[in-house]
């Protein structure tokens, strides 16, 4: 089984992973209930783990506003290709070996049998567990997994199997870069994390700890594209959208039923995906918090002064985005139609 755990890990670094592990059920023991292995495959006992590069080249020009497009197509193919290495080596475990093997797909797969069902967004199994515990990385203070080579740019990619495999060992803590820079927090419009309190989560018995995380509506909100302005006006994400982002998360889901009948009249932007909770497509206009975060401290500044320097969003009747500055967004704003800028959110 050594040997089999290499080849595993082996082969999803030869196909463009940066780091792979291997989790057990006795290493996630005690652990939430998305880590529980046996919800996507009965008699499960390991699991491969990897992530895989998003393209650096494109981070910056989609956090200086000047191309949102190369990212979002980059974004989606890395998740395509993390969901795909699964699925290979799933089968190549079920063809040469006789075991029994599922992919767990990168991202928008649901729980169904939970409260609220699919819209709650509880991953069917959440991959950061298993990659902080296989040492794929370590948890930064974003609840994101951070990585030594690409911080935490990464996307993240499961196959479960049955075969008992070979676990490897969590990355120990002074191996982190994480030193608590807040820059993920501050880059964040829907104050998702809370800057004083935090989260530990027990993995066979190994604690790890990050910034606890208000309701997700806020990042389903924001990362959704409904809304985009941060709270201090200054800057948005990619989003046109201008609704006030609430205190109490109870507030939120009626804001998102809002949100999104809103959303479904704003002009088409260019590119876009298919959502398994939207009719509309979702576009990809945040993940902040994933992009500033660098192992390179003077890069993790660069990028999050380029994020808060370029103004604001404003949507144009063909679909097109401009950056203004506030001021400038707040004088366009004023000449357009109460029903426009209701659309928007814009009081």
């Amino acid at each position: 089984m050594d040997k089999l755990s290499q080849l595993l890990m082996d082969y999803v670094l030869g196909e463009g992973a940066c780091a792979a592990g291997i989790a057990t059920v006795e290493t996630l023991a005690d652990g939430p209930p998305s880590a529980d292995l046996n919800y996507v495959l009965p008699g499960a006992k390991s699991a491969l783990v990897f992530a895989v590069p998003l393209e650096a080249s494109h981070i910056e020009p989609f956090l200086a506003k000047r191309d949102r497009l190369a990212h979002e197509r980059d974004n989606l193919r890395t998740n395509a290709l993390a969901s795909g290495l699964a699925l290979h080596v799933a089968k190549y475990l079920e063809q040469t070996k006789g075991l029994a093997s599922v992919p767990v797909a990168a991202n928008e797969i649901y729980r169904p049998d939970v409260p609220g069902g699919p819209l709650a967004m509880l991953p069917d199994i959440a991959l950061r567990y298993l990659a902080v515990r296989s040492g794929v990385g370590r948890l930064g203070l974003s609840g994101n997994i951070i990585t030594a080579s690409h911080g935490a740019a990464v996307i993240l990619g499961a196959m479960v199997t049955t075969a008992e495999l070979t676990p490897t060992a969590p990355l120990p803590p002074e191996e982190s870069y994480c030193d608590g820079c807040r820059l993920c927090i501050a880059s964040c419009a829907s104050a998702l994390m809370d800057p004083e309190e935090k989260t530990e989560v027990t993995l066979g018995g190994i604690t790890f700890a990050y910034a606890r995380r208000r309701s997700y509506l806020r990042c389903e909100f924001v990362c959704g594209g409904f809304t985009g302005l941060h709270p201090s006006g200054k800057w948005s994400t990619w989003s046109p959208g201008r609704f006030s982002i609430p205190e109490n998360d109870a507030d939120f889901l009626p804001l998102i039923i809002r949100g999104v009948k809103a959303n479904g009249l704003w002009p088409k932007m260019a590119g876009g995906h298919y959502h398994v909770l939207m009719r509309e497509k979702l576009y990809l206009t945040c993940g902040h918090c994933q992009l500033v975060c660098n192992p390179d401290k003077e890069i993790r500044k660069r990028r999050y002064e380029m994020l808060t320097s370029c103004g604001v969003c404003v949507q144009h009747p063909d679909g097109s985005l401009e950056f203004m500055s506030p001021v400038a967004a707040k004088n366009h704003l004023a000449g357009l139609s109460p029903a426009w800028k209701e659309m928007y959110g814009e009081t």
